[in-house]
């Protein structure tokens, strides 16, 4: 008998033949159900030129999503009796990424699928499936303009909201109404689902909690997952700590805030819960592709919320809690460091993950993998620290930044 791991194996090898002797396909398209390898080398191939609201291959994209979510069998919930609840948007810069004040309108489209049960209660799971397209905006790569085709952010994600939504429909979860949202414009400041909250035509009031998921697929060996929300109803942190398998070393957000979809639910009143699985070396870059995504590391998580979704399906509508939102706290800067922090990092400073070519950092010889303890007087025992000694600095200024590397103190002199 051959093992599940090699059928898994066989599989995403057929996904890998058939993307790259089929660069053109049409969507809609009858997929296999439940198929996550699938749903995620979809979405990331270049035929989708890195899903960017307002393109081509953000069309492509929600065909693709809403012809999954009709073979699962939602009801449509956007406008006119389709999948598609459209938005439009002015964007802040210009195709080239300069700032004018006043940019091209932008027209988004949101996919949402609907599971009504004629509950008194509804539960959102969503996750963003738009990307950077060729990386014009937000872009942390320092080559010529290529596809960016986000298989961790946000393909992964949409491919957890397709798993659920075909988990729960089959096992007739029955005490709540579930909404299913593949949110656009999420790469922008998260206009779809701000567009969503601020115009649904649903009853607010009903929303139980939202479940978002933004980059799910690079579980790492340690098994590291960043739950957040946890403080936004009191019932959370009871349901995450039953649940033993699979078993993650989680790492316990309180804040119901982010720099992700959530965030709109929260601000509304909602409780939330976002799951992620920390940034890499290839977030927002052309490398984010399919081939290194953990794929029995995703099954595990989308598998995991299901047994926390399963579980809160018992109960009676949460109540909202606001939490003590200090990593959100508005500070202006006018400089950067220009590093990338390791939020899956739960120790003392702040935790480099990356630096980038030619900023602050970098120049000064800080490492990925340095820990800052101290900038200029200011001891950083977190990342809120770190940012409240950021808002501090000028440009032009030169401090003393203390860092950890392999325990040893060092410093280096940087000049913002």
């Amino acid at each position: 008998m051959i093992s599940s791991h090699r059928i898994q194996f066989l599989v995403i090898a057929l996904m890998f033949a058939l993307s790259a002797c089929s660069p053109k396909v049409k969507y809609p398209i009858a997929l296999p159900k439940q198929n996550i390898a699938m749903d995620i080398i979809t979405l990331s191939s270049d035929d989708m030129e890195g899903r960017e609201i307002g393109t081509e291959g953000e069309r492509k994209a929600a065909e693709y999503i809403s012809g999954r979510f009709k073979a699962i069998g939602l009801q449509p919930m956007g406008d006119d009796n389709t999948f598609f609840q459209h938005f439009t948007r002015k964007m802040n810069k210009n195709p080239h990424g300069d700032d004018t004040g006043v940019g091209p309108e932008v027209k988004g489209k949101n996919v949402v699928g609907y599971l009504n049960n004629n509950a008194k209660t509804t539960v959102i799971i969503g996750g963003h499936y738009d990307h950077l397209g060729y990386g014009h905006e937000g872009s942390l790569y320092t080559g010529d303009l290529a596809i960016h085709n986000g298989a961790d952010d946000n393909a992964s994600g949409v491919a957890g909201v397709l798993f659920l939504a075909e988990s729960i429909k089959k096992a007739g979860l029955k005490n709540n109404n579930y909404l299913f949202i593949c949110f656009s414009g999420e790469e922008k400041g998260l206009w779809g689902s701000n567009y969503f909250i601020n115009h649904t035509a649903l009853d607010k009031n009903a929303f139980n909690y939202m479940v978002n998921m933004d980059m799910i697929g690079r579980l790492n060996a340690e098994r590291k997952l960043s739950i957040s929300g946890l403080g936004t109803t009191p019932v959370f942190e009871s349901v995450i700590d039953g649940i033993k398998t699979p078993k993650f070393s989680i790492k316990k957000e309180l804040s119901g805030l982010g720099p992700s979809d959530h965030a709109s639910f929260y601000n509304a009143g909602i409780p939330v819960l976002a799951f992620f699985t920390g940034q890499h070396s290839d977030y927002h870059k052309p490398s984010d592709d399919h081939q290194y995504i953990n794929y029995s590391g995703i099954t595990d998580i989308v598998q995991y919320i299901y047994s926390v979704v399963n579980t809160l399906d018992k109960n009676e509508k949460l109540p909202f809690v606001k939490t003590k939102d200090e990593s959100q706290t508005r500070m202006a800067f006018t400089v950067t460091l220009g590093v990338m922090p390791d939020y899956m990092y739960d120790g003392k400073g702040m935790k480099i993950d990356g630096t980038k070519d030619g900023k602050a950092a970098n120049l000064a010889g800080i490492q990925k993998g340095d820990i800052v303890i101290k900038m200029g007087e200011l001891d950083v025992p977190d990342m809120q620290s770190y940012m409240k000694c950021l808002s501090l600095f000028k440009p032009g200024q030169t401090v003393d930044v203390t860092v950890l590397r392999d325990g040893k103190e060092i410093v280096k002199k940087v000049t913002f």
